[in-house]
């Protein structure tokens, strides 16, 4: 199954989860059921919310989790003939709930909720890690990001900063978060994120003069292309485009220097050749705060690339992946929890909903175990079903992922869009 589906994603993970199975498979107890849950202790500090993403990654993943001959092979000399044997027929026959992608989380947040034998469950640790800390921290960037650019589009553009594979879901985790498209193709071409582009200072320096290079771009891409015009003289480079494309120029591009000044004074000079409808786009380590640094600034879009793709600040959000209840001698499952103050889980499986006042704006998350009491109003749940006995039942467009988000940040209070830092917008309430 796992060559129809792609290459095996089974040794994406530690050495020390085979080493466990080998353990129970020994003992005797590693088909007891178990559930696993994927929380964060915290937000990264100074964060007043998180974003869920990599969802729909994980879930591709989990169906290519398979132990082939190749796989297998690697494997010989780490464990025993039993455990490869046990490997050979492994199959993912479990359950998994959890936050669907684009949603805000909070402290304590269950966002996934794995139920299965352990021989299953404890092989996706690494994987469901790996994948939602790295996705969800640059969707929590990129949803600062787009909160301060407001209507203005946010282009991400940080493939040269990053490992190539991370650039991939880089790029698709920002798109889930507002950001309007990236300049990645293989995010294009596997998740359907818009990709644009125009040309490099490179572009420009190959001709014998900025005007032939716009000519040239113009030729080739039309009148509505951008061009980049701050390679030698901008206020020179900014005549020749508008000479060149005439006064439906579609964009200029500004990459160095001031860039709330220069962007200024290009209006100014935009307006005064005709070329009103002309945008202003901006590039060079932008972060979310560079972005509302020019809010005043006449600016039409931003190019974000190395802080977009390191996190802001937080390349990891800080998941854990714990066992919170087993099978008991009984049949039931029994709570169970690491008690180290320092790295406190909570026992038992947690079911999650977000309580929002009469206007809808949210006002608690809401953890619980046990039963969960009837809906009241202002309630809605949000662990959602993503995988039932091993089949995916949670897959959905990414378009789906990104009007989520943009629904649950706008009920989000007030306080969830200034930059500065601060405790998380929402209370987490527990329930037992």
């Amino acid at each position: 199954m796992s060559d129809a589906l792609g290459p095996s994603t089974a040794l994406l993970t530690d050495h020390y989860e085979l080493t466990m199975l080998q353990a129970t498979l020994a003992s005797g107890t590693a088909e007891r059921r178990c559930v696993f849950e994927l929380f964060g202790r915290r937000l990264p500090e100074g964060r007043r919310y998180g974003v869920v993403a990599g969802v729909g990654r994980a879930l591709e993943a989990l169906e290519r989790f398979r132990f082939d001959e190749p796989t297998l092979d690697v494997l010989a000399d780490v464990v025993d003939e039993a455990t490869l044997e046990r490997l050979a027929r492994w199959r993912f026959t479990g359950d998994v709930w959890g936050y669907a992608e684009g949603e805000a989380y909070f402290p304590g947040s269950p966002l996934a909720v794995v139920e299965a034998p352990f021989a299953e469950a404890v092989l996706l640790e690494t994987l469901l890690l790996s994948i939602y800390n790295h996705d969800s921290a640059i969707a929590s960037a990129a949803s600062r990001m787009t909160r301060a650019a407001g209507e203005r589009a946010c282009i991400e553009m940080g493939s040269r900063r990053t490992h190539e594979e991370a650039a991939v879901a880089a790029a698709r985790a920002a798109y889930v978060a507002g950001f309007a498209g990236s300049s990645n193709l293989a995010a294009r071409q596997r998740h359907g994120v818009p990709t644009t582009g125009t040309s490099a200072h490179a572009f420009t320096l190959l001709h014998d003069s900025e005007a032939d290079a716009f000519r040239a771009q113009v030729r080739s891409l039309g009148a509505g292309t951008t061009l980049l015009v701050d390679t030698y003289d901008v206020a020179e480079a900014v005549r020749l485009g508008v000479e060149a494309a005439g006064p439906d120029l579609g964009a200029v591009r500004l990459d160095s220097g001031d860039l709330g000044d220069l962007a200024h004074q290009v209006r100014a000079q935009l307006d005064a050749l005709g070329a009103r409808d002309t945008r202003i786009i901006v590039t060079s380590d932008l972060d979310e705060h560079a972005i509302a640094a020019l809010r005043s600034a006449p600016v039409d879009g931003y190019g974000v690339g190395t802080q977009l793709v390191v996190g802001s600040g937080h390349p990891t959000v800080g998941l854990v992946y714990k066992l919170v209840a087993r099978e008991g001698a009984d049949g039931e499952l029994v709570g169970v929890a690491k008690r180290s103050s320092a790295k406190e889980s909570w026992p038992g499986r947690h079911w999650a909903r977000r309580r929002h006042d009469a206007g809808g704006t949210a006002t608690e998350e809401v953890v619980g175990t046990g039963a969960p009491p009837a809906l009241a109003d202002g309630e809605r749940d949000l662990l959602v079903p993503l995988v039932r006995d091993g089949e995916v039942v949670g897959r959905e467009p990414l378009d789906a992922a990104r009007e989520r988000h943009a629904r649950s940040r706008d009920a989000l209070p007030l306080a969830s869009r200034a930059l500065l830092r601060g405790e998380p917008v929402l209370p987490t309430v527990r329930i037992s």
